[in-house]
């Protein structure tokens, strides 16, 4: 087995699930466990300047090789240690399917992993898969990542010949959630530009993500005995259900693809007295965006007139921008990505990200940071998987970039 297989094996093992109702940074306690044993990984394999914050943020350095008096960019690639929320990462059991022959694979009694619904599958005919047991997610998203920056930097350690610049890492917590950056100290990374490894198939370079914001319902309703509630109760979970019927029955994310934007109710509690929903808002174009701010908005100000004041708040809140606004003036960056996937023997693949990584805030908090694959397929459920070809190959792309910065320093 490769080193990378190895490796993420390895770590699929943690738990890391974050979790969006915390109001502690990290929201979970066992992914500042996992940060620590990171921290002793990077020591291992001899990087530099290794630490974790209070925040749950890992660091680490690749000093520079270059001869005496040449200097480079500092360049950073990136990868956050949460898995999502949408389906359970503990007890991760995964297991490798030698020479994909094309045909379903079998998770468990009840669950296939099949072509026919998954069609990505016929890309990878002959190569090994790494897949679940159908009863948790992969963790792919983002530990393949984590794994493949790891190996890289081993390699990179390991063969001096690779001239190089200064390179750092970092890995965040609760990106699933959209606070992996909320306390990220950029000027201290210290970064020209920096890469997130983070999902996409094989060959993958984003530029283009997402806007994305949260709309948060709370409604308050009226709880007496259902046998003497004529006229009195006001049920905050039938309101739920207006609000979940008023949406757009063609704009959520499976009747939409490209760069069509959505409504995604990610997230529903609820009882007589207190219901809450949590919806994300998606589109590649701002304005549009912000009209699907005033949509929730007015929304909530219509059932209040009928069910009476204050009975729906909705908070609405920024979680990150499309990182083309200001990629889009700094083409280099994505172009040394590109010409290292060629490199690798890889055919690039760019297009816009329907979703988000730490890339799109870290870029707009003043760090270009591009998104290239990972390798990692059907993200966030039992169904996902991962070729091992596609984590090597990253590992390839990511030494790539690092000679090509360190030897074409008057490029950058």
């Amino acid at each position: 087995m490769s080193r990378v297989a190895d490796l993420f094996l390895n770590l699929v093992k943690y738990d890391t699930q974050s979790c969006s109702k915390s109001d502690t940074y990290p929201s979970t306690s066992k992914q500042m466990d996992f940060a620590h044993m990171l921290e002793e990984e990077c020591r291992r394999i001899g990087l530099a300047d290794v630490h974790v914050d209070k925040h749950g943020y890992v660091t680490a350095n690749l000093p520079s090789n270059l001869p005496a008096g040449s200097t480079a960019p500092t360049i950073g690639f990136l990868a956050h240690m949460d898995t999502s929320e949408d389906a359970s990462g503990k007890n991760v059991n995964p297991r490798i399917v030698k020479s994909y022959d094309g045909s379903d694979i079998p998770l468990n009694d009840k669950m296939s992993l099949t072509p026919s619904e998954f069609p990505s599958l016929n890309k990878y005919i002959g190569q090994d898969l790494i897949v679940t047991d159908g009863k948790t997610l992969l963790g792919a998203d983002n530990k393949a990542g984590i794994a493949e920056i790891l190996v890289a930097m081993e390699q990179l350690l390991s063969d001096p010949s690779i001239q190089h610049g200064n390179i750092r890492i970092a890995f965040t917590p609760d990106e699933e959630i959209g606070r992996g950056v909320d306390f990220f100290d950029v000027e201290a990374f210290g970064c020209a530009f920096a890469y997130t490894l983070d999902g996409g198939e094989i060959g993958e370079i984003v530029t283009e993500s997402f806007n994305a914001s949260q709309a948060r319902f709370t409604i308050t309703g009226k709880s007496v005995h259902p046998g003497t509630s004529k006229g009195v109760m006001v049920n905050a979970s039938l309101i739920a259900g207006d609000i979940i019927t008023a949406m757009p029955e063609d704009e959520t994310p499976a009747t939409t693809e490209g760069y069509e934007g959505f409504y995604h109710l990610s997230r529903i509690d609820g009882g007589v007295e207190k219901a809450e929903l949590i919806y994300i808002l998606r589109d590649h174009d701002i304005d549009i965006l912000k009209k699907r701010e005033a949509f929730v908005a007015e929304l909530a100000n219509n059932l209040n007139k009928k069910y009476g004041k204050d009975t729906v708040t909705v908070e609405i809140k920024e979680q990150y921008r499309n990182m083309h606004e200001i990629l889009k003036d700094q083409p280099q960056i994505a172009d040394i990505a590109k010409k290292a996937i060629i490199e690798a023997g890889i055919t690039p693949i760019i297009r816009p990200i329907r979703g988000g990584t730490d890339g799109s805030r870290l870029t707009f908090m003043g760090l270009p940071c591009p998104n290239i694959f990972a390798g990692g397929h059907n993200a966030h459920g039992p169904y996902e998987y991962v070729p091992i070809p596609s984590m090597e190959a990253a590992v390839q792309v990511v030494i790539n970039i690092a000679k090509s910065v360190g030897q074409n320093i008057r490029t950058i």
